[in-house]
């Protein structure tokens, strides 16, 4: 296969991945790109300017970030236009993958200019793959939802993937969104829990649902990025084959009597239940009386 040119193409754009943690996690060709581009779009220059300190690469920087996309795109493209050869880096991995780049891409693409990838480090991937989880057929879904009725509608979905589900989490919304995942997949669920990969206090947590929830709730605080990996179900479990779902007035009626709760209560662990707004199971309710 033929190698490419030693001289970076000019114009374009080099999408290059950096390391997640471990500075050493560079590749030879990302080191020569950064060292040969004429400028260097990153995340956060501050943070990139660490990578580039350790490699002793003096090419000059310029914020590239989720809050000024926008117009440092156009800025970006018409020098490229010029003829200069621009790199775009992250904080940590491939830009794009939960980070910015999408728009810059887009829009040199749309203006005819080369883009062109140089692979790197990516934290769910490399959690992935050391998981122990089914690596045959697998999703990336990016961060879980921050709301809980939104979260709980995504596990529904989850519940019967026969793909292993990975996500990234914020580590102060890991422990909510574990119990949300006992209360929806049920505590059997395997699932494992990969913190500050390839950094120095790299974690995982393999395990039942329950198991690993239990952990958590011991812990003080959770610290790093996280990635949260669900193993698809496990069919030696088999399940009672489904029926048709109980309409929201019997399932309301039942966990009145079963608690000794009133209907408001009811009515609002039913709309959890299905991740739903209590509003929209208040509809629902009156609809079906």
């Amino acid at each position: 296969m033929k190698a490419e040119s030693a001289a970076v193409a000019k114009p374009a754009l080099y999408i290059v991945g950096t390391p997640i943690g471990n500075l050493e996690d560079v590749t030879l060709r990302a080191l020569r790109v950064l060292k040969e581009v004429d400028l260097i779009a990153c995340e956060d220059t501050r943070h990139t300017q660490k990578l580039l300190n350790h490699y002793a690469i003096p090419t000059r920087t310029i914020s590239y970030h989720e809050h000024n996309e926008a117009t440092r795109a156009a800025e970006l493209v018409k020098q490229m236009q010029e003829g200069a050869s621009v790199a775009l880096v992250t904080d940590a991995g491939m830009p794009g993958v939960s980070d910015p780049g999408y728009r810059l891409v887009a829009e040199a693409i749309s203006h005819n200019l080369r883009v062109i990838p140089v692979p790197g480090p990516s934290a769910f991937l490399s959690a992935l793959v050391a998981s122990g989880l089914a690596v045959d057929g697998f999703r990336f879904n990016g961060f879980l939802p921050s709301k809980p009725s939104e979260r709980l509608q995504v596990f529904a979905r989850v519940k019967i993937s026969p793909e292993t589900e990975v996500f990234y989490e914020a580590p102060h919304r890991l422990l909510q969104a574990v119990e949300d995942l006992v209360e929806s997949l049920g505590e059997s669920r395997y699932i494992v829990v990969a913190r500050e990969m390839t950094k120095v206090h790299e974690e995982f947590l393999r395990g039942r649902a329950k198991d690993i929830l239990d952990i958590l709730k011991s812990r003080s605080t959770m610290k790093g990025e996280i990635t949260l990996l669900i193993a698809k179900p496990d069919t030696s479990e088999s399940e009672p084959p489904q029926t048709a779902p109980v309409s929201i007035a019997r399932r309301v009626e039942d966990i009145m009597v079963k608690d000794n709760v009133d209907q408001k209560t009811a009515l609002k662990k039913v709309a959890k239940e299905r991740g739903i707004s209590k509003s929209e199971a208040y509809r629902e309710l009156q609809r079906t009386r």
